[in-house]
């Protein structure tokens, strides 16, 4: 398997080349040159397997210049009961008949964002071991991909993590996660400024191909193919445990913020999956705009909204060129022209009021209201306490379900993670983990930085050298 840029000016390259980087050196985002497919009888004899046996035969479609044995190893170190608290790794819990929720925060840091990282991290030091080389992985985080790169990268060797996150905007369990983590490798940097502003330092500091290849930069972001590929995975594993045969249609009910779960399941779904996609997103509706009118508009940072779902408030989706690549039939002049016009105009409209359609995917928006209302639902109908962006995505996906078809929603993070929203809506504190009661004790290990590429830059030379 090779990969490709969506725009078209980078060489066909390897796995373990485009593991080590972020975006391509033209600006794109890495896909492969086609997707692998499987067949109902594949399929067929995947149904049954454990996690680590589909995950085996999903990645190794990506993975063909690690060696089989390897991505074996590499697999079964990742997926334990141990690190995930269940053989499942990503368990169903039906909440009544044709409803379940894909409970995807067993992992580290309780969301799940540890299922593709997790795995990233031993990837990243196999592969930099074989090469005698070291990475400097840069990345922002709205709240969830922080903490679960500082838990995935912390000790690895040959690897630093400088993670960005926005000053004020994540709840206060995941600043102790990550802020209190004290390893030499692991640097948190808190940025005067949105999320989108963390997110767009990220992309200026690897647009800068020098500095990028004199500091040996990578990355964590779902724009690393890696991430996506390995969410691939618990799509067909649900899928699979859920059918006895490939007919079955299932309905997946995804919380989106910068579309890297959703491209997932859009992948899966080209790979072979009889599934249906609902992508779920909060007050900054950028996407649901996207599926319901064929317009695309990035917001100012000002214009997004801080909700009880952080992880979502985005005024861009970073995964999304992906997506539009496949919409415009793998065209990567059409991307460019797009991304051009997006760049100047800060929108741009693909020319279709239903652009989801063709694909399988519709989409909708909650507001903070609604997501009280549904995190009271859940618990007085179904006993369950789920977290403000799964409460985003079983409010739109209920409303979106077509008859008849069963309902997936898609976990995000535990509800302790979001103390006060649960609070608020059932009048109780959400359940914390005991081996996380004693974060709110310890030091928190921060550098305040304002919103400047040149600063952060400056920021990691000092540290690398």
């Amino acid at each position: 398997m090779r990969y490709i840029s969506t725009r078209g000016g980078s060489e066909p390259r390897d796995f373990k080349e485009i593991l080590l980087e972020g975006l391509a050196p033209d600006g794109g985002l890495y896909v492969p040159e086609q997707y692998p497919k499987f067949t109902d009888a594949e399929l067929d004899d995947l149904r049954g397997k454990t996690y680590q046996e589909v995950a085996f035969n999903i990645l190794r479609t990506f993975i063909t210049d690690i060696p089989e044995e390897d991505l074996r190893k590499l697999i079964a170190r990742t997926y334990t009961k141990e690190i995930f608290g269940t053989d499942a790794i990503t368990p169903l819990k039906q909440l009544e008949p044709g409803l379940s929720l894909l409970q995807l925060s067993n992992g580290p840091t309780l969301a799940f964002k540890d299922v593709p990282l997790q795995l990233l991290g031993n990837l990243m030091e196999y592969v930099l071991a074989e090469k005698g080389r070291e990475l400097n992985v840069l990345g922002a985080t709205s709240g969830d991909t922080g903490s679960a790169a500082a838990y995935a990268l912390k000790g690895r060797k040959g690897i630093r993590l400088f993670m960005l996150s926005p000053y004020g905007r994540m709840s206060r369990f995941q600043q102790l996660q990550m802020y209190t983590l004290n390893e030499p490798n692991i640097f948190n940097l808190v940025v005067n400024g949105t999320f989108d502003d963390c997110q767009t330092i990220v992309k200026n500091a690897n647009a800068d191909a020098d500095f990028k290849k004199k500091y040996k930069l990578g990355a964590v972001n779902s724009i690393n193919w890696a991430r996506i590929s390995s969410q691939i995975v618990y799509y067909f594993y649900s899928y699979l445990r859920m059918t006895k045969n490939n007919l079955e249609r299932i309905a997946y009910a995804v919380p989106s913020g910068n579309f890297g779960n959703a491209l997932s399941a859009h992948i899966a779904k080209e790979m072979g999956l009889n599934i249906e996609i609902i992508v779920c997103t909060n007050e900054n509706d950028v996407l649901d705009q996207f599926f319901t009118t064929g317009i695309y508009r990035i917001r100012k940072g000002s214009n997004v909204k801080v909700t009880s779902s952080p992880s979502m408030d985005i005024a861009s989706a970073s995964n999304f060129e992906r997506f539009v690549f496949d919409y415009v039939g793998r065209d990567s002049a059409k991307v460019r022209a797009l991304w051009k016009e997006l760049d100047e105009k800060r929108e741009f409209n693909i020319g279709n009021s239903n652009p989801g359609a063709e694909f399988g995917t519709t989409s909708g928006s909650a507001t903070d209201g609604e997501v009280l209302d549904t995190i009271r639902t859940a618990h007085k109908k179904y006993g369950v306490v789920i977290d403000p962006h799964t409460a985003v995505a079983m409010k739109v996906g209920l409303e979106k379900r077509e008859k008849g078809v069963p309902l997936v929603v898609v976990e995000t993070a535990q509800p302790a993670k979001f103390a006060d929203t649960i609070r608020e809506a059932l009048g109780f504190e959400a359940t914390v983990p005991k081996s996380y009661k004693h974060l709110a004790d310890l030091p928190e290990h921060t550098t305040r930085i304002e919103n400047d590429t040149e600063l952060v830059k400056q920021f990691i030379a000092e540290h690398v050298n």
